[in-house]
């Protein structure tokens, strides 16, 4: 399996928390409730962490990438 990594749309995101709420021991937020992710590829049970983290997102702010081309966030 490819290394990937999670990335969030700060454009799209509207701080709901879902992301966080789902997956806690991944992704953290700020004191404006947007998330903190981990800016590194994923392993395998981060990876499952962070699939329920996306799907969860009512805004479908973020997305899995290959690890090797991300560079951040996606805006």
């Amino acid at each position: 399996m490819a290394q990937v990594q999670i990335l969030v749309d700060r454009t799209a995101c509207a701080g709901h928390g879902m992301c966080y709420g789902t997956s806690p021991d991944l992704i953290d937020c700020d004191d404006e409730g947007y998330p903190i992710l981990p800016e590194r590829p994923l392993s395998d049970t981060e990876t499952s962490a962070a699939q329920a983290a996306a799907a969860a997102c009512p805004e479908r702010a973020l997305s899995l990438v290959d690890a090797s081309t991300a560079s951040g966030s996606r805006k």
